[in-house]
């Protein structure tokens, strides 16, 4: 299964619409940061390094809208920090909803309980839980003890109340190939989760734990054992098999960061959330004065893996022949996609 038929027509649609108006460089999935204050201070992670005004501040509403009508993505991706401790989560989802925008609200649910009832279950929003493994590797991932029980039950109440709920897992050095299958039959069969995403670990600079991110090679020869012997057909992914195969080492692509700007306190990112070369206060600038040419395979920390609600990639998001890595060239909507009912 891959991703959800709604979702890959509309965003189908827009490729071509994009390819018409011959645009060789468009966003697909943005990622809003409108804030960087978090309620847990995970190992792998620097959000919080920010410094003490930053982490105060909360991006406006309008802000944030106006970031996501000017960049034109169709699915927009809401991370932070943990965006849920922002006041108006509420209105800004049920903005982009309103817009027909694909919403990925990311979070590590502990606050899902305060937030649950001023938010309304639509096609258009999923929730996007993060578990890391099962309870003593997940609790040890985020640095606090209880965390993936409190998710695991806001994540049930959430399926109760008739919400989409997706989940994204993070796998580092430490991780085996048993323990990364054993979280995904979980998610998978008991927790029954609708769709799963998943990423290597990505080195990031501010984060404090730096010795646990995986390198290409590891990357690649965890995600083909956890493939092997045909589970990965099985598995309800919210990825592309182009992706699922770039992790395995099966195909490469090139470099789209473009494809996934990254929209923060501090403007548009250049070239995107996994690399700091400076802002720009436009996504007109942030495409047309970035020297896109400098990014893509080599020894920075930006050939890392990354993933997106979209599955792109911000370090190799497209293809040889130019699409994008979601999308397959020659049946660039529907081809690996869930179409059942």
């Amino acid at each position: 299964m891959g991703i959800p038929v709604r979702e890959a027509l509309r965003v189908g649609a827009y490729l071509v619409g994009q390819r018409l108006r011959r645009r060789e460089k468009f966003a697909l999935t943005l990622e809003l940061e409108p804030l960087f204050a978090c309620n847990l201070a995970c190992a792998g992670c620097g959000k919080i390094q920010h410094p003490a005004g930053v982490l105060k501040q909360r991006m406006p509403v309008e802000q944030a809208l106006a970031a996501v009508e000017e960049c034109g993505a169709p699915v927009v991706s809401i991370a932070g920090g943990e965006p849920l401790m922002h006041p108006e989560i509420d209105v800004l989802v049920a903005e982009l909803v309103r817009r027909k925008k694909f919403v990925y609200l990311c979070t590590n649910a502990l606050l899902m309980p305060r937030k649950i009832d001023k938010l309304r279950p639509s096609p258009y929003f999923s929730w996007a839980v993060h578990i890391d493994g099962l309870e003593q590797r997940h609790d040890e991932s985020v640095c606090k003890q209880g965390v993936f029980a409190q998710a695991v039950d806001n994540v049930r109440e959430a399926q109760r109340r008739g919400f989409r709920v997706t989940t994204n897992s993070t796998f580092f050095t430490s991780d085996t190939p048993a323990s990364v299958i054993e979280v995904l039959n979980f998610l998978n069969d008991e927790l029954r989760v609708d769709r799963m995403m998943l990423s290597p670990a990505y080195a990031y600079d501010k984060a404090p734990d730096q010795e646990h991110f995986l390198g290409v090679a590891e990357t690649r020869e965890l995600f083909s054992k956890v493939f092997a012997d045909g589970r990965r057909r099985r598995w309800r992914f919210n990825h592309s098999p182009r992706f699922l195969d770039f992790l395995a080492g099966d195909v490469d692509f090139a470099c789209t960061a473009w494809a996934i700007p990254s929209y923060s306190l501090y403007g548009w990112q250049r070239p995107c959330y996994l690399m700091s070369d400076g802002y720009a206060q436009t996504y007109r600038e942030l495409l047309e004065e970035t020297d896109w040419s400098a990014y893509g395979p080599g020894p920075r920390p930006a050939v890392r893996q990354l993933h997106g609600p979209l599955r792109l990639r911000a370090d190799r998001g497209a293809g040889h022949d130019g699409v994008p890595a979601g999308v397959d060239s020659r049946t660039p909507v529907l081809k690996g996609l869930d179409t059942s009912p």
